[in-house]
This record gives C-alpha cells, sequence and structure tokens, in this order.
C-alpha cells in the first residue's frame, strides 16, 4: 500500500473518520498530521458510535499502530479523555498509541485567549479550543513541546516567561484573573507521567516502518478550504490541512508518498463564519442538515449546507494533486426531486477562470447551477456502483467532470458496510 495522505476536499466535515476507518483495515500505521480537539472524527461501527478528536480512528482496527505527529497541537485534557474512552469501550490503546515529543501542547491560557478573542469585532468562528493561540506561540518561537515535558526546571520557567505577557494581557486588556504558574506547572507534570509511555521519536519511526515496507496513512482534519494558506483566508484553520502539511506535520518525505485520497460530501457543508457561495438558507437547507444530521461533532453546533459546489473541489483537488476522492453522504439526497449542482462562479456578469481565494470577491461571485435529476430512491443498501439507480450514476458522473475528480470510494450511510469501491480506487 505504501504511503497515502488523506485529506479534505471542501471546508472539513466531509466524513473522514469513516473513511479512515475503512482504509484502515490495510494500513499498517495510520499518523494524523495536523489540528487539534478541534476536529471530530465519527465511526459508526454497528450500533456504536465513536467520536474521536485526537487519535486516529484508525485505533480502532486492532492490528493498526496510530500516531499522533508534531503538527498536531494537544490539549492534554482532551487526549487522556479521549484514551480513557477508548479504554472503558475494550479498546487496547498502550502500545499502539504514540505521540511526537515535538508537538506542541496547548495551555490554559491558549484556551482562554481563544474565548476572548471570539467575543471580539472579528468572529472567525472557532471551537475555542486554544488551537489558534497555541499555534501563533509555536511561530513566535515561545511555544511549548511534550519534550518540555521532560524536566520540570525548563517547563517551569517557560511556562514563567510566557504568562508574564499573557498574564498582562489577561489582567490589563480583558481585566480578567490572572492565571498561576505553579498550577499549571503541577498540572502539566502530572500529565507527563500518564503519557511518557505514548512519547516517540515519529520522524525515526515512520521513516524506519517505510524503510520495513510498512503502509502509513497520513490522516488529516478539517479541509482543504480551511488550509491557512490555501483557504478562505481569514476565515480558516491555523494549520495546513493540505496534502502538504501531511510531510511537514509527521517528518515523511513528499518522495514518499504514492498517493493522496480527498474525501468529498455529495453536497457541500461549513461550520463557522466565512463565504459560502451555495449555501441554502431554505427548506432544501434546512432538509439536507436534517437528514444529513449536520451538527458539529465537537461543538455540537448546526453546520451550514447548500449544493455541490465543483468549482471548490476542483481547486481542491489541484492544490492536493488528489488521485482520487472518496465520495460521502449520497445518500443524503435520496429524497430530492431536483438536485443543484454549481458549475461556475460569475462576478458582475464574468464568469471566473478559477476559484478566488480573496474573499471580497468570493464573497460577490453569483453561482452558476445545472440540475441533476433526482432518484428518489433508497440507496442505502447498495453494494456496488452498477447497484445504483441510473439517476445516482448520472449525478456522479456529473460532479465527477465538473470538479474533474474521481471517486474511487462511495459511501451510501453511516457504517462500514454502507461503502463500497470503484474501478478508480487506486491507492498505490
Amino acid at each position: 500500500m505504501g504511503v497515502s495522505v488523506l485529506v479534505g476536499s471542501q471546508w472539513g466535515d466531509e466524513g473522514k473518520g469513516k473513511i479512515v476507518d475503512i482504509l484502515s483495515e490495510n494500513f499498517d500505521i495510520v499518523a494524523r498530521y495536523q489540528g487539534g480537539a478541534n476536529a471530530g472524527h465519527t465511526v459508526k461501527i454497528g450500533n456504536d458510535e465513536y467520536i474521536l478528536h485526537l487519535i486516529p480512528s484508525g485505533i480502532l482496527r486492532e492490528n493498526v499502530i496510530c500516531v499522533i505527529g508534531n503538527g498536531v497541537v494537544i490539549d492534554p485534557t482532551a487526549l487522556l479523555k479521549e484514551i480513557r474512552f477508548l479504554e472503558e469501550n475494550n479498546i487496547k490503546v498502550d502500545g499502539r498509541l504514540f505521540i511526537s515529543q515535538n508537538a506542541h501542547l496547548i495551555m490554559p491560557y491558549h484556551k482562554l485567549l481563544d474565548n476572548i478573542s471570539e467575543q471580539g469585532s472579528t468572529k472567525i468562528g472557532t471551537t475555542g479550543r486554544g488551537i489558534g493561540p497555541c499555534y501563533i506561540d509555536k511561530y513566535a518561537r515561545k511555544g511549548i513541546r511534550i519534550v518540555d515535558l521532560l524536566d520540570k526546571k525548563i517547563l517551569e520557567e517557560k511556562i514563567r516567561n510566557n504568562l508574564k505577557e499573557k498574564n498582562n494581557i489577561i489582567k490589563k486588556v480583558y481585566e480578567q484573573e490572572e492565571l498561576n504558574v505553579n498550577e499549571i506547572v503541577a498540572q502539566y507534570m502530572e500529565f507527563d507521567e500518564i503519557i511518557d509511555r505514548y512519547i516517540k521519536d515519529v520522524p525515526t519511526f515512520l521513516n524506519t516502518s517505510i524503510a520495513e515496507g510498512k503502509s502509513v496513512l497520513l490522516e488529516g482534519a478539517q479541509g482543504a478550504l480551511l488550509d491557512v494558506d490555501h483557504g478562505t483566508y481569514p476565515f480558516v484553520t491555523s494549520s495546513n490541512p493540505t496534502s502538504g502539511g501531511a510531510c511537514t506535520g509527521t517528518g515523511v518525505a513528499p518522495t514518499k508518498i504514492n498517493s493522496v485520497i480527498g474525501i468529498v460530501k455529495a453536497y457541500t457543508t461549513r461550520v463557522g463564519e466565512g463565504p459560502f457561495p451555495t449555501e441554502l438558507l431554505d427548506e432544501d437547507g434546512e432538509k439536507l442538515r436534517k437528514i444529513g444530521a449536520e451538527f458539529g461533532a465537537t461543538t455540537g453546533r448546526p453546520r451550514r449546507c447548500g449544493w455541490f459546489d465543483a468549482p471548490l473541489v476542483k481547486y481542491s483537488t489541484m492544490i492536493n494533486d488528489t488521485t482520487f476522492a472518496a465520495l460521502t453522504k449520497l445518500d443524503v439526497l435520496n429524497g430530492f426531486d431536483k438536485i443543484k449542482v454549481c458549475v461556475g462562479y460569475k462576478v458582475d456578469g464574468k464568469l471566473l477562470n478559477s476559484f478566488p481565494t480573496n474573499i471580497e470577491q468570493l464573497n460577490k461571485v453569483v453561482p452558476v447551477y445545472e440540475s441533476c435529476e433526482g432518484w428518489n430512491k433508497d440507496i442505502t443498501e447498495c453494494k456496488s456502483y452498477s447497484e445504483l439507480p441510473k439517476a445516482t450514476k448520472e449525478y456522479l458522473n456529473f460532479i465527477s467532470e465538473k470538479s474533474e475528480t474521481k471517486f474511487g470510494i462511495i459511501s451510501v450511510g453511516p457504517k462500514r458496510k454502507q461503502t463500497f469501491f470503484t474501478d478508480n480506487y487506486k491507492p498505490n
């Protein structure tokens, strides 16, 4: 199987958790490369539902090793809660989970500052998990990493230096109570004792495993259009969910990657603020939300819903160099008589040649729609492409052509068995 990268091809929430679970049956290692506990990956196995935020959903396959790479920012509270949840459900974690010593830690002041900033005039729609402020400290070279937990003196010094600045802002600007250095140090030293057995030199482990012939799936969180460099800035996340982020977030070189697998929802959703050209504020939008259970796995927030956006997916396919994609939630469209597809954008009456990441321009676009016939049939029991209704196949072919994206996996329901592969499935 070699090395594959899995990326969200829209604004996140495409169903990566399920697809990682399906694919990981054929991989030895699944490694998460960016983001934090602001991402929720949901997997349904039989009647059981698992929602994971930091640990790759490959952990649900008993023979898979899971890795949290250096590109991930780790909230100790969330991680320990997740480990306990898995163990309580008789899923072995010890010996199967490794965490990069270079991963950055989310501190209490990151969460506080994140929530305060969202109350200001410019709202991004973050989850308030401290992700952005943690990445800010990382790139300002003030971050605290897993490796810093090994020396209490160094840890205390770094936290104390950071709190001089943070407490000044927290107290004088936001009139909040100062955070206590000693309490934070004690809390994180306790965390170190618990996770010490999971710490690993991740780049060496992954590259050695690849050299030994092990197969590796590099898993991203969020989606390409939330990428801090290539997304709809500033309404983006604080890391690189695109395929390039897989290399910097794990230490695996691009020359070792065999394929990039995109995840595409059969329609479009978005959580938080920011432009959304195909958003539906009518009965169809509410119908998509209700049938698709479009509520955030992390926050429970209702997702904004709209028709499939081919220019957006085409752009994502280009910047990720997607080999093929998994199409999810096709069954949600079962009950629509007509299904619209955005095939282009117009600004001031002129058709655009490419997807605009400039917010001012994207806010002005008028979607150009074409309609497909609905199938009004239950497809949740279909086991292959050939079993799909004619109208469903026509819809798939149409969006594939307009987005220039090949679909190698089709999901027609939330469960493992409601998934099948097509001739376009070529992971190597």
